[in-house]
């Protein structure tokens, strides 16, 4: 499915600052299609095939109009002279006899989208007039203000390209209450859901003919917070922005949109949202997401106990063999405290595997090297994965890594290289492929993993949790190679 920058791309010869502007307003213009009770149609020149639809917006406040997909379609010839005289008046052109459409009476009206005092596209509306009654004050209300911002459309006034992005969840939507305030900031009129927002913040009495700006302040001082200078900003309808009032009842967004005439404010609009329960959900998850990161950390610090411990005893042990032990115990334990660390510093139940492989590949052969230079090099990716599969991997390759250093190059310098592929299987599971290859001595003869010591028992075992599989085999012209196939649990459950 093509996008609207591919269909911009391909239809016309807009200017880049040109199909941003399209852009823009295909992202806020489910604001006037939710007004206006009506579909919204973005239509381009399309060279010789006429006028093209590149975007199409249907209402969440009323019956639709277009059932089936009209994206990509040509105009038809009627249609095609309402958009021709849009773009060549500049203004708002309405049919003047409403079309039938799947056995609805639809009205249809056309607005020039200007950027830059340049016509660059037409946006249509297709109000479906089935069932029509005499419409109620919050209707007239909505399509007024419709009317508004389609005029601004015209002008080149709307969308605003100042209006700030990056906004925390729960912007407010027409759907959930929208005040219409005069020049002055005076409410003209509240729908009921901005009302009952209002009220929840704990504000008592009448929202209409009170400004609204002494209103939401009134609201900040009983609650002993100050009023943030870009509420003061939206509550009088000042500039597009958005803000919020947090009060102990209740946590209210608002999102202004000014109303202007030639570049002069006439009015605003704005819109609340109570994102009581949002904010509370947010909360709760920040503080579970805390605590996790919490546990992770005191689990890392009591893995790292042990393993000083681990390591006071060995020092104590006069036998060589129970030495040896105690410090492979050691090693295994800060493998496992390196991933609940990193797990302690991220946001989730999952890691990047790239530090805790490179970390770790370091730290063995720094440790393990001797009397001889051993080098280590890492290639591909490892990818985030969850936290169960990072342990799991990180013991096999602490293993391998670990058996290559000390027994093949015991007596000689070398080079250990990790390599990982991971790849999308068909059925959509994750898949990776690590070979870890030595220049040591390489395989003892009549090697056999089932009789080999304690380190290459959990890695078969481990390789199997993964449902993977590992192979041992002899490095041309010397060394040895490794090869494991795992398989990743999904990042989401």
């Amino acid at each position: 499915m093509s996008t609207l920058a591919d269909m911009l791309r391909d239809s016309t010869d807009l200017e880049p600052a040109q199909s941003e502007w399209l852009h823009l307003l295909a992202g806020d213009w489910q604001l006037i299609a939710d007004l206006s009770f009506a579909d919204l149609v973005l239509w381009v020149r399309g060279g010789a095939a006429g006028w093209r639809a590149v975007a199409h917006v249907r209402p969440n406040t009323g019956p639709m109009v277009f059932y089936d997909d009209i994206v990509g379609t040509t105009s038809s010839t009627a249609r095609a002279a309402m958009l021709d005289e849009a773009a060549r008046t500049h203004r708002l052109v309405a049919k003047p006899v409403t079309a039938m459409h799947d056995d609805a009476s639809i009205r249809e009206d056309a607005v020039p989208v200007v950027h830059a005092g340049r016509t660059i596209a037409v946006v249509t509306r297709h109000s479906n007039l089935t069932g029509a009654r005499t419409p109620s004050r919050l209707e007239l209300t909505y399509r007024n203000l419709a009317d508004a911002l389609m005029r601004m459309v015209a002008s080149g006034e709307f969308p605003s390209a100042s209006a700030p992005t990056g906004m925390r969840r729960g912007a407010p939507r027409v759907g959930d209450g929208v005040i219409h305030l005069d020049p002055d900031g005076v409410v003209r009129y509240a729908s009921p859901n901005a009302v009952s927002a209002v009220h929840r913040t704990g504000h008592v009495g009448n929202v209409m003919g009170e400004v609204l700006a002494q209103v939401v302040a009134d609201i900040a001082a009983r609650g002993g917070s100050t009023v943030d200078e870009s509420l003061a900003v939206v509550a009088m309808g000042r500039a597009a922005w958005r803000s919020e009032l947090e009060t102990a009842s209740a946590t209210i967004t608002l999102r202004a949109i000014p109303l202007t005439v030639g570049g002069v404010r006439t009015g605003a609009m704005v819109l609340l949202r109570d994102v009581s329960e949002l904010r509370r959900r947010e909360q709760e998850l920040l503080t579970k997401d805390a605590t996790i990161r919490e546990i992770h950390h005191r689990v890392k610090n009591n893995l790292q106990t042990v393993a000083a411990l681990l390591r006071l005893q060995s020092r104590r042990v006069t036998d060589e063999a129970a030495r040896a032990a105690l410090d492979e115990a050691v090693r295994r334990v800060g493998t496992i405290a390196l991933v609940h660390e990193t797990l302690s510093q991220g946001i989730d139940e999952s890691v990047n595997f790239d530090d805790i492989a490179v970390r770790g590949l370091r730290a063995i052969v720094e440790v393990a090297t001797r009397e001889h230079r051993v080098d280590s090099t890492f290639t591909g990716s490892f990818g985030r994965m969850r936290a169960e599969d990072a342990t799991a991997l990180a013991m096999i390759i602490s293993e391998l890594v670990q058996n290559a250093v000390e027994h093949g190059f015991a007596d000689r310098s070398g080079t250990v290289d990790v390599a990982v592929e991971r790849e999308t299987l068909d059925d959509g599971e994750e898949q990776l492929t690590v070979v870890i290859t030595d220049d040591g001595v390489g395989l003892p003869a009549g090697f056999r993993p089932v009789l080999a010591g304690l380190g290459t028992r959990i890695v078969t075992s481990l390789a199997t949790d993964l449902r993977g599989r590992i192979r041992w085999s002899s490095n041309e012209p010397h060394g040895t190679r490794v090869e494991f196939v795992a398989r990743l649990r999904p990042l989401s459950r």
